[in-house]
């Protein structure tokens, strides 16, 4: 007999995974969406399974705030071991040149300055990046020469926290979208006369998002076959509201009527002394409730992407 189909539901909210190292991001979404039997699930930001930490998974509606997390800064813990440089730029990698050479860490605080700010950053031939319709990884794997154009990322801070013995050096980084961890470790090999490759690398945030409020694996695991009551009782106290997303943006509350008309994807006009002067995107609710994402334009909310008004968590 074929075992039963299982039943899929509507849940909205973000799980904050602690993703364990040896795990892909794709596999972890699945273990967050059997474990609340999910529609619906993404997540903002891949993790490489030799990577650690955060793992923001969303879950229904909170899908479409996806975006919004992916654009925000990301702080990392990062060690990496000096002499040698590989084709991945991590410890799965096979080493590509060695050196000799251990910089000295005076050396390596004085060098941190020039990997702060805006720079030029070649991403990791082993990248997701697309080069004619194909991942870079994939045509690197099949041994075709990857050659990636530099792209400009920020680096908000950059710190040298320790060096554990003459091969290794563990650094803490916040950087925004697009920003290789692996290749800040081969550049700055680079730059201070030797090589480098990333040995060990935790994420610690993701936009609002905090390694300290993240769930194991273990606990999901175990809702698995869980009863629904169970089942419910792991959501309301995993999962975060949709909106917790959204803390970098303007909140404006609105009317039960006009969020009617949002949803229905009409402009609402902005009124009253307490209305905002301002324009751009913001979040809206009514009630508490989520209700859109939406710009303000000369005094207007066009709303932009609409939530479910009634059972969606805000």
């Amino acid at each position: 007999m074929n075992a039963p189909r299982r039943i899929k539901r509507d849940v909205d909210g973000w799980l904050i995974l602690d993703k364990p190292v040896g795990m892909t991001s794709t596999h972890a979404v699945s273990i967050v969406k059997r474990a609340f039997q999910a529609k619906k699930a993404g997540h903002a930001g891949t993790l490489d399974p030799l990577a650690s930490g955060v793992l923001p998974i969303a879950l229904g509606e909170a899908t479409k705030t996806v975006p919004m997390v992916m654009d925000g800064r990301k702080a990392y813990r990062f060690t990496v071991r000096w002499g040698v440089e590989t084709d991945t730029d991590d410890a799965e990698g096979r080493a590509i040149a060695t050196s000799d050479v251990r910089p000295d860490p005076a050396a390596v605080k004085a060098l941190l300055p020039r990997f702060t700010g805006e720079i030029a950053q070649v991403p990791p031939r082993f990248s997701a990046i697309k080069i004619d319709g194909e991942r870079a990884y994939d045509l690197a794997r099949e041994g075709e020469e990857v050659v990636l154009a530099a792209r400009p990322v920020i680096i908000d801070s950059l710190e040298l926290v320790s060096v554990p013995d003459r091969d290794h050096a563990e650094f803490e980084a916040i950087c925004g979208k697009g920003t290789y961890v692996r290749a800040l470790a081969r550049d700055i090999g680079r730059a201070l006369g030797t090589h480098g490759h990333v040995v060990a690398l935790r994420r610690m945030s993701v936009g609002p998002f905090q390694a300290e409020t993240a769930v194991q694996v273990a606990p999901l695991e175990a809702l698995f076959d869980a009863e629904p009551e169970a089942r419910l009782a792991a959501q309301t106290a995993l999962l975060q509201p949709v909106a917790s997303a959204l803390t970098q943006l303007v909140c404006i509350p609105v009317s039960h009527n006009d969020a009617a008309r949002l949803h229905r994807g009409q402009p609402v006009l902005l009124r009253g002394r307490d209305a905002p002067v301002m324009e751009g995107l913001v979040y809206v609710t009514a009630g508490g409730n989520l209700v859109a994402l939406a710009d303000v334009e000369q005094g207007e909310l066009v709303p932009k992407r609409v939530f479910k008004l009634a059972g969606a968590r805000t």
